[in-house]
């Protein structure tokens, strides 16, 4: 069965991608890159956020949302989107070993065609008058809690 994954959606910031890569490198969760990203996936940037642990994530690079989209139904998985225009709370949706936990563009998030094609969709709760945490401290927040739920296996 696969296991956890995170999926960025058109990511524009090198460095928030290679943070993301190496949490993932570190729990053991597999990286979806839906591209256009917003930088070259050589970016030194991306290289020093990730360090040395680039080498060991298991990331796949998806053409465009299409493509992505005929994976992921292709292998029957959940897609779950965070989401400032979420009503449930990340903590207490419930979680699946395989589901892919969606992430938008720091700049834009995903398009309402992306939103509604989620088959969930999650809210971290902040105080009123914030837009948004950034994007690899929520994907350490929502990977951490559907871990959480599933089991960790180290």
């Amino acid at each position: 069965m696969p296991e956890l994954s995170i999926a960025l959606y058109q990511p524009d910031i090198a460095g928030n991608t290679g943070t993301i890569l190496r949490l993932a490198a570190c729990l053991g969760l597999t990286v979806e890159i839906i591209e256009p990203a917003g930088f070259d996936l050589s970016d030194r940037n991306l290289k020093r956020a990730g360090m040395d642990y680039l080498a060991t994530v298991a990331l796949t690079r998806h053409l465009d949302w299409r493509h992505f989209e005929e994976w992921r139904r292709g292998t029957g998985r959940r897609l779950i989107l965070a989401s400032t225009k979420a009503a449930e709370i990340y903590t207490e949706f419930r979680y699946k070993k395989n589901d892919i936990l969606l992430f938008g563009r720091e700049s834009a998030g995903v398009p309402d065609a992306v939103h509604n094609q989620a088959d969930g969709r999650v809210l971290i709760p902040m105080v009123a008058g914030q837009r948004s945490i950034n994007v690899a401290m929520s994907a350490a927040m929502i990977a951490g809690e559907a871990l959480r739920q599933t089991g960790f296996a180290a």
